[in-house]
């Protein structure tokens, strides 16, 4: 009773000074519709993205997917989160748990910026928070990152 004790009461801190956070962000020299296309195409990811590898599911606000992840040199890891927001052409994000919410959290973000001169910047984030959160190395994630968006600008420069 008493481990049950200490465990509730580490979930019920305040998580934010359990975080970690992994921002990057790339500019591409495309529109924001074309960036968004090649973001959104969730049946070609496992053709190219070397990260995300598969997004199933109704990826609308409040909808439940399903998303495979593989970042370099590590195992291969599935999510069942769920999306916060959808704004075409703007931005993506889903939020997810593990096991339930206090423990290991994310909220992943992707945010295009149209900067007004035939460029835009592709933000790519993710928000850790949770009692298990200080045990997590981010950089092959943060490495999975930097692939995801050099892939996605590779693309979108070359399509036509």
């Amino acid at each position: 009773m008493k481990y049950l004790f200490v465990l509730l009461s580490l979930i019920c801190i305040n998580t934010t000074a359990m975080a970690k956070e992994i921002t990057t962000q790339i500019t591409i020299k495309a529109t924001p519709e074309k960036v968004w296309a090649v973001l959104t195409d969730f049946k070609k990811y496992p053709d190219w993205n070397p990260f995300i590898r598969s997004v199933e599911g109704n990826v609308q606000v409040g909808e439940k997917i399903k998303v495979i992840i593989h970042p370099p040199e590590a195992k291969e890891m599935t999510f069942r989160p769920i999306v916060l927001t959808k704004t075409d052409e703007k931005e993506l994000s889903w939020f997810g748990t593990l096991f339930f919410r206090g423990i290991f959290d994310g909220e992943h973000r992707f945010e295009i910026v149209d900067n007004n001169d035939g460029t835009v910047t592709l933000k790519h984030s993710e928000k850790f928070r949770g009692v298990l959160v200080w045990m997590f190395n981010t950089k092959k994630t943060e490495a999975g990152f930097i692939l995801m968006n050099e892939k996605i600008k590779e693309i979108a420069e070359t399509q036509q």
